[in-house]
């Protein structure tokens, strides 16, 4: 098994991407042979509803998470959360899945995102190069 650091976490609700600020977050690759990730999120416990849904409904959920430095690509999961434990102002969820693909392609999809707006030459390089700094959040469509 392998430990990283969680830097952030998104998950997909109603197609658009929902931020869930971590106070602190781990992620673990199992090395199965299932391919199994474990993600523990420490997040404000106002999102206690939307996690305790997924766990009541045994739903499947998209996400997409930066390990270990921020200026990473986002890495796309499929998970269940597993169980859900409140604290005082907190709640710590673990999340169990798998890594939708072996390598994030953020590059080949914001150029296709940039080519769709219409952007050419000198314009979409800029832009191209700009966004490759701030990385900024791709529509769901683009990883599914």
């Amino acid at each position: 098994m392998k430990t990283f650091k969680l830097i952030s976490l998104q998950i997909v609700k109603q197609d658009e991407w929902l931020d869930i600020p971590l106070e602190d977050g781990l992620i673990i690759n199992k090395e199965d042979e299932n391919n199994t990730w474990l993600m523990e999120c420490y997040t404000d416990k106002s999102f206690y509803d939307l996690f305790y849904e997924c766990i009541d409904q045994e739903k499947e959920l998209l996400v997409q998470v930066v390990i270990t430095k921020k200026e990473n690509d986002p890495a796309p999961f499929k998970v269940k959360a597993r169980s859900l434990q409140t604290f005082e102002n907190h709640i710590s969820v673990l999340l169990e899945g798998t890594l939708k693909r072996a390598k994030n392609h953020y590059a080949e999809l914001l150029l296709g995102d940039l080519l769709e707006k219409g952007l050419t030459g000198d314009e979409l390089l800029d832009e191209f190069k700009s966004k490759m700094i701030t990385r900024p959040k791709l529509t769901t469509k683009e990883i599914e």
